[in-house]
């Protein structure tokens, strides 16, 4: 700033506020700094003003790598964000990188609040973070502890999808579920209710699965198998995710299976992915954009009044019927 104040024949005060925007210098010489600053590649460090006013307005957002649904959160995450004044900084879990390695990077960052998506941590562990900063998690309800949560109706979604495979005249639907990942537990209830509340509890079947589409990939393998034992494919799937279903679709297609002319399949999300398969994928679509709005304005609430209540959100999902589900040959 001393630099560029040199250069431009100015004090270092008024390119303080000229870079503030705040008044105090005419036109002519807020022009004359820009230049001199592109000139010669200064930048405003936002990150050292925000801390230097004891503050930084950073949400830290954490993400699992190669979640598609998740990708589209973030996407909608930075517009909100910035219409509210806050920086966004991401952190990932992968492979060798754990979610707690994820959220320690974001704390040393000195993110204000932090957007976690789909957390798996411990209920427990959660509390105590939400004691030490102001947390949000996206996919998952966190009762009890001092988080905020936002979410779909999970139960509704499921509902929804059931209905319609029921509709079409499907009765040996199975279900490929998401194991201990977010949202899984309530989409593996729903399932079990809703194949009771159609008199199908006998055809009751879930494959332990993932938010992957290895998971899907496995399962339609081992369905394959059954079926060169003599065993009946089952007439639908209901994946645990869009990324589930599309390791079935793959699978299935490769093994010359008619989808769905033989098999249905349903996912869940309604991510981008959904659009771009082969075949137009049948899902429960979540709104990306109100969770993402949802998550930014609980963040910044909390920031604002750190003694709010924890609070909840549960957003209705709506089934987006494509190509992958019509009714079993034998109807």
């Amino acid at each position: 700033m001393v630099d560029v104040a040199v250069k431009a024949g100015v004090s270092r005060a008024l390119v303080s506020i000229i870079f503030r925007n705040q008044p105090g210098a005419s036109q002519e010489t807020r022009d004359r700094v820009r230049r001199v600053a592109d000139e010669i590649g200064y930048r405003p460090d936002s990150a050292a003003r925000l801390l230097a006013r004891g503050r930084s307005r950073t949400l830290g957002v954490m993400l699992t790598v190669h979640q598609p649904f998740q990708a589209d959160l973030v996407e909608s995450i930075y517009p909100e964000a910035e219409r509210l004044g806050y920086e966004v900084l991401l952190s990932a879990n992968a492979p060798g990188r754990n979610e707690a390695k994820s959220i320690e990077a974001l704390l040393s960052h000195r993110c204000g609040a932090l957007i976690l998506l789909g957390p798996a941590s411990e209920a427990a562990d959660l509390d105590t973070l939400g004691h030490r900063t102001a947390i949000v998690s996206v996919g998952r309800s966190v009762p009890g502890a001092r988080v905020d949560s936002v979410h779909s109706a999970e139960n509704k979604g499921i509902r929804q999808a059931m209905d319609h495979l029921v509709e079409l005249g499907h009765r040996r639907i199975v279900h490929v579920d998401g194991g201990r990942q977010s949202g899984s537990v309530e989409r593996r209830r729903a399932y079990r209710g809703a194949m009771r509340r159609h008199g199908l509890g006998e055809e009751i079947r879930v494959i332990p699965g993932a938010h992957d589409e290895d998971a899907g990939i496995e399962s339609g393998r081992l369905l394959l198998t059954e079926r060169d034992r003599g065993l009946s494919l089952p007439t639908a799937v209901l994946a645990g995710n869009d990324r589930c279903a599309m390791g079935l679709l793959m699978t299935f297609t490769q093994a010359g299976v008619n989808v769905p002319g033989e098999v249905s399949i349903v996912g869940y999300d309604d991510s981008h992915l959904s659009h771009v398969m082969p075949i137009g994928l049948t899902t429960v679509r979540q709104d990306a954009v109100l969770i993402a709005e949802y998550a930014v304005r609980f963040a910044v609430e909390r920031l604002e009044n750190a003694e709010l209540e924890p609070r909840e959100a549960v957003l209705d999902p709506k089934l987006v019927v494509r190509g992958t589900s019509g009714p079993p040959r034998d109807k």
